[in-house]
């Protein structure tokens, strides 16, 4: 079968009325969706953009036919998850079956901006599957056509519905880097993401994953597994390179980066990394067949969907070259 391959829309990186037409223009080159990133703040200022994920997304959406969400929301800090649900309903309302919403614990990089109280790993997760629960429960009561409430240990929501709404509910795909909250994941949404990386760290998420979803009568062939892949490509192999070092710096970051509060922080740490910083992280080649195994050994994984987002700024050229001689050699 042909592998479902889609575009990842960079939000930090591109301003939206180009990241919209780029998302338009993969779809003509064989892309199937689109993937867009939800910051409040670019990792390095040399990004230079961020823009709010609804908004574009409902945009490409006008201009694309294949899947969309946002890889990944946070609902947790920013914005009340009653909020990101009716964002999320009403996309799709506006776009039936296409819509899907990926859902994380949040970085303080964006999270940190609205001024609480930035709490440690598990306690964000924890909110993160508080704020699920809030969402799937707005889901489920909306189109059952009743009010339903909540008040939990993080979030509170009085009587109320989502009243625009779509007659089946997005899927929910949450953030999973380690097994335990993908095995989490597997017990309580629709799905999981996660990013690109070597196998002896994914291969235990898929198990999890599907371990978590068996445990609760569920069958985790027919659930999404979805993956972000960072990747660069140019001409040359010194070009991918600068572009990596320049553009993606922090996908050879080899440390924690979720309490990083500033883009000029992540660019004082940015000068820190160095070419082999990217080795098992991050496929930087002018190489098509690196780049074409390596996406396909993510789909071997298990992998349903993967989103590519090449780190330079030769978009109209990765996306003309990837779907002409990349795209059509993978299956899935």
């Amino acid at each position: 079968m042909p592998a479902q391959i889609g575009y990842a829309a960079m939000l930090e990186r591109f301003p939206p009325a180009e990241a919209v037409a780029l998302a338009a223009l993969a779809e003509s080159h064989g892309f199937t969706g689109v993937m867009a990133t939800d910051h409040f703040q670019p990792w390095v200022p040399a990004q230079g953009e961020s823009s709010f994920v609804w908004s574009v997304l409902a945009a490409i959406g006008e201009r694309t036919t294949g899947d969309l969400g946002p890889g990944v929301t946070t609902p947790t800090f920013r914005m009340h998850p009653a909020v990101v649900a009716q964002a999320s309903a009403t996309l799709g309302a506006l776009y039936p079956g296409r819509h899907w919403l990926g859902i994380g614990s949040g970085e303080a990089l964006n999270e940190h901006v609205v001024g609480q109280y930035w709490p440690e790993a598990h306690e964000r997760i924890n909110r993160m599957f508080e704020a699920v629960d809030v969402i799937r429960k707005l889901f489920a009561g909306s189109i059952a056509g009743r009010d339903v409430r909540h008040a939990g240990p993080y979030f509170r929501l009085e009587s109320t519905r989502l009243w625009t709404m779509p007659a089946v509910a997005p899927d929910i795909l949450v953030a999973a880097s380690g097994p335990v909250t993908a095995r989490r994941a597997g017990r309580s949404v629709d799905g999981f993401i996660t990013l690109g990386g070597p196998t002896d760290r994914l291969a235990p998420l898929i198990l999890r994953f599907a371990e978590g979803a068996r445990e609760v009568g569920r069958d985790p062939a027919a659930m999404p597994k979805v993956v972000q892949l960072h990747l660069s490509w140019a001409a040359t192999d010194e070009e991918a390179m600068r572009n990596a070092l320049r553009e993606w710096p922090n996908g050879g970051m080899r440390f924690p980066r979720s309490d990083i509060r500033s883009p000029y922080e992540f660019d004082q740490l940015a000068r820190t990394v160095r070419p082999e910083d990217f080795a098992g992280r991050m496929v930087v080649s002018a190489d098509l067949d690196v780049h074409r195994a390596d996406i396909q050994r993510h789909l071997d994984l298990g992998f349903d969907r993967i989103y590519l987002h090449n780190v330079g700024r030769n978009q109209a050229e990765f996306l003309d070259v990837f779907g002409r001689d990349v795209l059509p050699g993978l299956r899935a």
